[in-house]
């Protein structure tokens, strides 16, 4: 087993692996800043003792809801049962049309309690047309994939606008005229100005994980957007936090939002969350030593950079790990065929960049491991909630010197 909070005796007393800028003089560039969980996760251990709970009652079932059967059929077939507190709270009030400030966790099933009303209220009016804006291209397409679930036979239909890829299929759905339009702020900037997007006809707005886009430094190219939509709008916003930059967005654009916070507990609460300390050993041999346990079935592990990323990808292949890479220089398609072969356990181990950090969904990771320390704590608490997704549990292990 390896070492909890004592130190990791490798079979290398030296780190033979450091990513590029790790032990230079930083030259001409700012130092890398990092964040030390250790103070986190004492904190939250604490909390987890001291303190009970909240139990947020679901006052609906998804056959309560004032929506078409045609959905309630595939919202069955999807899976799912009973409403998550986000969408007990929000399909209502979307429904009735109200602009809604929606404050939830990840994995709290945020995406379908905003698209089950707006194909909703598409399908009883096809001249509805809504636009949804996302942080990341991941994002984005998971959206775009629970959208084409839940409309499924109701004859509404989407187009996916993100980079990556070639504008040519993007341009070819949009001249479609489909009622939804899914992507990222950057391409849906340029194919408005590409006269190719037209925004004046859209009735709906939703930007998802605001705070992130914000972070990402999106907000101009949102403002650009919706300037071109018209005042007589739904407008939804989620995110994880209503501080600072996205309060003032939430003001300048939502008319009287009703807002709805179900964030009874924290992200951190169903991980586990471990130090492993190296100590001046190996730092590869002790991630081995962790990835060849009993358990580690799903892993996901971050890395700073690209470039470190992929000459930690071509170590764990040499020694035996099936692994995929997702980082900011792969093409969508790679990136998207790394994802899939992760959900579909055709790898064990997918390392990524910070890009992954939010907005993908993807069931049962075992172990988040974090070989490169995070720049901050936000950082922090989004790479570990990729684990203990919707109410389960999950392990969270950080590698420090």
């Amino acid at each position: 087993m390896y070492r909890q909070n004592r130190p990791f005796r490798g079979r290398n007393q030296s780190n033979s692996f450091r990513g590029r800028g790790r032990s230079q003089s930083f030259r001409g560039r700012r130092r890398p800043r990092f964040f030390d969980p250790s103070f986190l996760i004492n904190k939250t251990k604490t909390s987890q003792e001291n303190t009970r709970l909240d139990v947020v009652k679901i006052d609906n079932e998804f056959a309560d809801f004032q929506i078409q059967e045609k959905i309630k059929i595939n919202i069955k077939d999807k899976g799912y049962l009973t409403p998550t507190p986000i969408q007990d709270k929000v399909i209502p009030l979307i429904i009735k049309g109200q602009d809604v400030v929606g404050i939830a966790n990840t994995g709290t099933g945020k995406t379908a309690a905003f698209l089950i009303p707006l194909v909703d209220k598409v399908f009883k009016n096809k001249h509805e047309k809504v636009l949804i804006i996302t942080p990341t291209r991941e994002l984005a397409v998971q959206i775009e994939q629970e959208f084409i679930v839940i409309a499924r036979n109701l004859r509404i239909f989407s187009a996916l606008c993100i980079g990556g890829v070639g504008m040519g299929r993007q341009v070819s759905r949009l001249r479609q005229k489909p009622q939804f339009v899914v992507g990222t702020p950057g391409r849906l900037k340029d194919l408005q100005e590409r006269r190719v997007l037209d925004l004046r006809g859209f009735t709906t707005i939703v930007l998802d994980e605001v705070d992130r886009m914000l972070d990402m430094g999106f907000i101009n190219d949102i403002q650009h957007l919706i300037s071109f939509l018209s005042d007589k709008r739904q407008s939804l916003f989620f995110s994880a936090t209503i501080e600072g930059k996205v309060r003032q967005v939430m003001t300048r654009f939502l008319k009287n939002p009703v807002i709805i916070s179900v964030k009874t507990k924290n992200v951190v609460d169903n991980v586990n969350q471990q130090i492993v300390r190296i100590a001046g050993g190996n730092k590869i041999d002790v991630l081995h030593d962790l990835l060849i346990q009993e358990g580690f079935n799903k892993v996901l592990i971050f890395g700073r950079t690209k470039w470190g990323i992929e000459k930690l990808a071509k170590v764990l292949i040499q020694k035996g790990f099936k692994v995929s890479t997702i980082h900011g220089n792969k093409s969508q398609n790679q990136r998207q065929r790394a994802l899939t072969q992760f959900k579909r356990g055709q790898v064990k181990v997918l390392l990524a960049t910070d890009v992954a950090q939010r907005g993908l969904d993807i069931k049962d990771v075992t172990h988040v491991i974090n070989f490169d320390l995070p720049e901050t704590e936000e950082d922090y608490i989004h790479r570990i909630g990729r684990t203990a997704r919707a109410d389960k549990k999950g392990v969270a292990i950080t590698l420090m010197p």
